[in-house]
């Protein structure tokens, strides 16, 4: 039994890695046999778009791939598709450029330039200099090295310290650097069931805009405080509390004078306590 296990050993075949599948292996070399074909015919022909077409389908996946990795890297408000239409230009240009003669393998010549491509774009699309934004790193690792070593949030005076510059000069650059954390209003917040997607824009508070609740309500308290009142007891009402304009202005709108016109309001407002006196269980009040 002993015998026959370092037989079968000794007769086994010694491989140094996987086995590879022969189908594989020869579907690859007719892949690369045809590929060299078309690089020659596309060398010897620069100008058919056909066979550049060919080509820029072929390593398109490179394209994507190094796309998506540059993008899992990158803050929110960076499309994929930008990066990879950048991509591909840079693609082009190295198909363009590429020397077979050299003897270096497409792949690698090409996926330099199409990363320097898109770091391109993504530099044509910051509007914040790179000096900002290398400020902006230095101040968050030393903000996030403190509260390592403290447990609690620097004061701008460790701060300023641990990046030897004075006070004023940290406010400065924490200034500039709340300009690199600005927010597209088309950031998307999260995916809903309807064919609309629910985005930063979207649920931004308008501070000023009335907000319609009070808008209602300030209405129906506005008719129910001037039920019952004439005219210019209306009025004075309406443009004392609403409009916020003086006795004075008052009186020059009714044409009347402005002891008449306080006279008046002393008497709506006591008439008024009067009757919603009666009322103040309906609005709550004890």
């Amino acid at each position: 039994m002993a015998a026959t296990t370092l037989a079968s050993r000794v007769l086994r075949p010694q491989t140094n890695g996987p086995v590879k599948d022969p189908k594989k292996e020869a579907a690859k070399e007719a892949r690369a046999a045809e590929m060299a074909v078309i690089w020659k015919a596309y060398k010897a022909d620069p100008d058919n778009k056909s066979l550049r077409n060919r080509l820029v389908e072929e390593y398109l996946p490179l394209v994507k791939y190094n796309g998506e990795r540059i993008w899992s890297r990158l803050p929110d408000g960076v499309e994929l598709d930008d990066l990879i239409s950048a991509g591909v230009f840079g693609l082009m240009d190295a198909i363009n450029a590429y020397d077979m003669d050299r003897g270096v393998k497409f792949e690698t010549y090409c996926v330099p330039r199409i990363r320097g491509a898109m770091l391109d774009e993504l530099r044509s699309m910051d509007w914040v200099p790179r000096l900002v934004r290398s400020k902006a790193s230095k101040l968050g690792a030393a903000v996030k090295a403190m509260e390592a070593e403290l447990g609690r949030s620097p004061t701008e005076i460790e701060l300023a310290a641990r990046m030897e510059m004075s006070v004023k000069e940290l406010e400065k650059m924490i200034q500039e650097a709340n300009a690199v954390g600005l927010i597209s209003l088309n950031k998307k917040w999260y995916e809903t069931d309807s064919y609309k997607d629910v985005r930063e824009i979207d649920i931004l508070e308008d501070k000023k805009s009335d907000d319609p609740t009070r808008r209602v309500q300030k209405s129906d308290l506005m008719r129910l405080v001037t039920k019952g009142l004439n005219r210019n007891e209306r009025l004075i009402i309406i443009l004392y509390y609403y409009e916020e304009l003086t006795m004075k202005e008052i009186g020059t709108t009714l044409d009347l004078s402005e002891s008449r016109v306080s006279q008046m309001h002393s008497a709506i407002v006591q008439r008024l306590q009067g009757q919603l006196g009666r009322r103040r269980p309906e609005f709550g009040v004890a």
